[in-house]
This record gives C-alpha cells, sequence and structure tokens, in this order.
C-alpha cells in the first residue's frame, strides 16, 4: 500500500515537472517572437521616419530649383514661406516618401521576389543624384518645345529605373504611383491651390509623370536599402535562437 502511494506520488510529481518545464518551453519559444516583433516595429517607424526626412529634405530642394525657373507658382494666402515653398508641399512629399520606401520591400516580400540589384548605398546615393539631375534638367535646360522635353526625361527616368532597379514591381509601381500623383496634381491645380507656368497638359505640365516615376524608383531604392538590417536582424536572431 505504501509502495503505491509512493510511486503514484511519483508519477504526480513528475507529471507536475514536465508541465512546468513545458510551459517555460513555451514561454522561452515565446519570448524571441515577441522581440523579433518588436523591434520589427521599432525598425518599421525607425525607417519611415528616416524617409519622411529625405522626402521633405528633397521636396525643399527640388521646389526651390522649380521656383527660381518660375515654373511653380503658389497664391500669397496658401504660402508660408519655406525657402519658397507652401507648408504642405514637403509634409505631402515627405509622407508620400515614407509610404513608397516602405511599400517596395513589403512588395518584394509578398511576391517572394527580393531585390538583389545594386544592394549598396554607393549606388543609392548615384540614384539620389541622378534623380536630382533629372529635376534639374526640367528646371535650367532650356529644349525646343515641350513634346522633347519630355520625351527626354522619359527617357532619363526608364534609364534611371534600367540602372538601379530592373524589377518587374518596381517598374510597376513606378506607373502607377507616378500616374495617381499626376492625378492628385491636376485636382490641386484645378482647385487653385498653386499653377503652373505655361501648362502644356490638362493644366500641368506634361514632363511632371516623369519626375514621380524617377521620385518613386529613387525612394523605392532608398526603402529597399533601409529595409535590408531588419532582414539581417531577423536572420540573426533566429540563427541565435
Amino acid at each position: 500500500m505504501s509502495l503505491t502511494l509512493t510511486a503514484m506520488s511519483g508519477r504526480a510529481v513528475t507529471g507536475d515537472q514536465q508541465q512546468w518545464s513545458r510551459s517555460g518551453e513555451m514561454q522561452h519559444s515565446r519570448g524571441p517572437y515577441i522581440s523579433v516583433i518588436t523591434n520589427r516595429t521599432t525598425n518599421l517607424l525607425i525607417r519611415g521616419a528616416m524617409l519622411f526626412s529625405v522626402g521633405v529634405f528633397l521636396a525643399l530642394v527640388l521646389n526651390l530649383l522649380q521656383v527660381q525657373r518660375n515654373i511653380t507658382l503658389f497664391p500669397p494666402d496658401v504660402i508660408t514661406s519655406i525657402f519658397s515653398s507652401a507648408w504642405w508641399v514637403p509634409l505631402c512629399c515627405g509622407t508620400a516618401a515614407a509610404m513608397i520606401g516602405l511599400l517596395y520591400p513589403c512588395i518584394d516580400s509578398r511576391l517572394g521576389e527580393p531585390h538583389k540589384f545594386k544592394r549598396e548605398w554607393s549606388s543609392v546615393m548615384r540614384c539620389v543624384a541622378v534623380f536630382v539631375g533629372i529635376n534639374h534638367a526640367s528646371a535650367k535646360v532650356d529644349f525646343a518645345n515641350n513634346v522633347q522635353l519630355s520625351l527626354t526625361l522619359a527617357a532619363l527616368s526608364i534609364g534611371l529605373w534600367w540602372t538601379f532597379d530592373r524589377s518587374r514591381s518596381g517598374f510597376g509601381l513606378g506607373i502607377c504611383i507616378a500616374f495617381l500623383g499626376t492625378l492628385v496634381t491636376q485636382l490641386l491645380v484645378y482647385n487653385g491651390v498653386f499653377q503652373y507656368t505655361s501648362p502644356d497638359f490638362l493644366y500641368i505640365r506634361s514632363w511632371l509623370p516623369c519626375i514621380f516615376f524617377a521620385g518613386v524608383i529613387t525612394m523605392g531604392n532608398i526603402g529597399r536599402q533601409l529595409a535590408l538590417y531588419e532582414y539581417k536582424f531577423i536572420q540573426d536572431k533566429s540563427h541565435q535562437d
């Protein structure tokens, strides 16, 4: 009788120990997962803030080029002068840059096609320089007519994609976002928020979609490069676990 009770109590203790060990393993297994999610959220916020800052900076610089050439005009009641730019322009460009920069690596992961072409910061900086050069050409270089200017900028924008991207998803997103950006700009100009001097295509300049396309490709490359740090962190974390 005593031997039987001792055996039963021993089994109960062993069962309790197994249960505690299993719960401990579950907690231990959940710990790294929660840590990865937390760090991923933090990384997402940091990348978004950096992309927003880059978008605001580029908007100020590029708008300064356009205003110096007297291409864009803002009505006096809208202007809160920051380098001759309306206050909402850098904010809108920064928000769009953050969304585009976060969307590109997300689409790559969804499609299962990680972008591996020229993934280094030197290539990204050259892409930014070419993008600024395209904007500078649209503001400074004199062409015989608007058609010649538009075709030249279209060739330069596609060349930018071919040189620094070459992905089908990047090209497709660039076309779609450029179309949406042009449509929004047309609505703003139609409602009198601002205006273009000598518009030649539905209240706007015909080369504007090319500028939007080049900007989307540029911000997509920056977003992809920043996303590399998150991927490396997750891979290192999985190897450690």
